[in-house]
């Protein structure tokens, strides 16, 4: 029976490349210079510290455009409150999203059979696999998936006849 997988993965390596080109690109800029401005990852949580929340706006931008020209998504970050650190200083979390969580994924399957398609979507930890009896049931899935209004990436994997 034809079938994919929608998953969120994200390349935590195409990642730290772009925090790496953002990191330098912080060096050589002149409204940057001289800042304790940084930023740093550790497992999928990303920490940016800035000295006040002007620079914090600047960095979110940056970080936005170079993981845009690696190819990555730019909704795959949840930004967390940022908070007061010492002075004028703010300090931010932000989670890399790996993963479809159960709401998503309850969303995404009720989607799926309002659609009123020929298939049948199960959700598999934290991925959902879709089964229908037809190819072109499973593109037209894939098709009005990628028509929702989710903010984070997926990707359809795993396509078998």
């Amino acid at each position: 029976m034809p079938s994919f997988d929608i998953v969120s993965k994200t390349d935590l390596a195409e990642v730290d490349n772009a925090l790496a080109n953002m990191v330098r690109e912080m060096g050589q800029r002149y409204d940057f210079k001289g800042s304790q401005a940084k930023i740093e990852r550790k497992e999928s949580e990303i920490t940016i510290n800035a000295d006040d929340d002007l620079k914090l706006k600047q960095m979110h931008e940056l970080l936005q455009g170079h993981l845009a020209r690696r190819k990555i998504d730019a909704g795959v970050i949840d930004y967390k409150t940022p908070e007061k650190a010492a002075g004028q200083a703010v300090r931010q979390k932000a989670i890399i999203r790996q993963g479809i969580d159960k709401e998503l994924a309850k969303r995404v399957v009720k989607e799926i059979k309002d659609g009123k398609f020929k298939v049948q979507v199960s959700i598999q930890g934290d991925e959902l696999r879709v089964t229908g009896k037809k190819r072109d049931d499973l593109q037209a899935v894939i098709e009005h998936t990628k028509g929702l209004s989710i903010e984070q990436p997926l990707q359809f994997v795993n396509f078998r006849d």
